[in-house]
């Protein structure tokens, strides 16, 4: 097969780049051609390694100009962009000429089903349905998030097939027959666990209202009160960086918590961590708790949407708190610390649920799904 991906870029650190890229470099490593168009890469270099065998066009669309604009420039701007990337991706399928095409739910979701090439089109979504609405935002911005949201499954709708990574979701979208479920896979990392002797917790993930670090720092304040001798380590970048900065210095925890760089040898930290933290608003099935689980590490999480309550058995591998509620947070966290053999167990669980995950298993559904739609 010829397999086209739509991607915004691969300049990003995130889990949805890190997962496409993977699974594009298995598909060309078993003998299908495949392609990646980008939307805003804009000749910056690629964050994660891909296959020289994977071939990339951006059409330098930038979508991400238009990200300050007021809500009347913004409709008109991202408008003209939109028909701007609908004729330069339909030239390059016309070109192209793949079997499959994937959406990541980006921009083309408005208008790929419409684009009449002869291909099979394909949405896989990274979040849960309610993505959307748990952005929080007010006034117009909240009426436009409800909008999409029902809008999204009108267009998804339209595509040959549409995956989601959890079953909690998929309960979410309803009566589409074209859903199916196919989780995230994680690599095997190390042949070793971590010893979870480390006195530091670990965070990984992009500095965006998304991933809730405020409400982490908060849960950290009062761990901190206690436990002053462990540290917190975060890993990412992004727009929050000097709020999150402010208030890390405001609660004098600068030697506290650490916010790092984003690295591309996150494993190597994971194994010198003794737990990992992930306080989200909303999630699809996050790949650093896949990944953290598989080096041993026992995590505390909100019981966000979606993708926690698939992977975290409350007290076994981990503990699920409620969304929201940063005190019980703290305490979870400071189980952990307080009591080693529950870190040693609950980290040896989360090893075992880990390898439900295997690279092979979760690429062999979808190598049948996309074989089963082409032929």
């Amino acid at each position: 097969m010829t397999i086209l991906y739509c991607l915004a870029g691969t300049f990003n650190s995130g889990g949805m780049e890190r997962i496409v890229i993977d699974k594009a470099n298995w598909f060309v490593s078993n003998g299908h051609n495949v392609v990646i168009v980008t939307t805003e890469q804009n000749n910056r270099p690629n964050f994660f390694p891909i296959d020289e065998r994977v071939r990339r066009i951006d059409l330098n669309i930038m979508y991400s100009e238009t990200n300050k604009d007021n809500v009347v420039k913004k409709f008109f701007r991202r408008n003209k962009k939109n028909r701007l990337h609908k004729r330069y991706l339909k030239n390059v399928l016309n070109v192209e000429k793949p079997d499959v095409v994937i959406s990541t739910c980006g921009n083309e979701l408005f208008f790929l089903p419409d684009i009449k090439d002869g291909s099979k089109k394909v949405a896989e979504i990274h979040f849960s349905r309610w993505f959307r609405i748990q952005f929080n935002r007010n006034g117009i911005w909240k009426l436009i998030d409800k909008y999409l949201t029902r809008y999204d499954k009108i267009r998804l709708s339209k595509f040959d097939a549409f995956v989601c990574l959890t079953e909690e979701d998929k309960r979410n979208w309803g009566n589409l027959d074209n859903l199916y479920v196919i989780p995230n896979f994680i690599e095997p990392v190390s042949n070793t666990l971590a010893s979870l002797t480390q006195k530091c917790f670990i965070a990984v993930g992009r500095l965006s209202y998304q991933k809730g670090y405020d409400r982490m720092i908060e849960a950290w304040r009062i761990v901190n009160k206690e436990y002053s001798d462990w540290k917190l380590e975060i890993y990412g970048g992004g727009e929050l960086y000097d709020d999150l900065c402010a208030m890390i210095n405001g609660y004098g925890l600068s030697k506290s918590i650490i916010i790092n760089r984003p690295v591309s040898n996150i494993h190597d930290k994971y194994l010198t961590s003794s737990g990992l933290l992930l306080s989200s608003h909303y999630e699809g099935l996050p790949m650093v708790l896949l990944e953290a689980m598989s080096c041993g590490l026992p995590v505390v999480s909100f019981n966000c949407q979606c993708g926690p309550a698939d992977v975290i058995e409350n007290g076994i591998n981990g503990f699920l708190v409620e969304d929201g509620d940063v005190s019980v947070f703290a305490d979870c966290i400071k189980q952990l610390i307080e009591n080693e053999k529950m870190r040693s167990d609950m980290g040896l669980n989360a090893y075992e649920i880990s390898r439900r995950f295997n690279k092979e298993v979760v690429m062999n559904c979808w190598l049948r799904l996309l074989l089963g739609l082409v032929r």
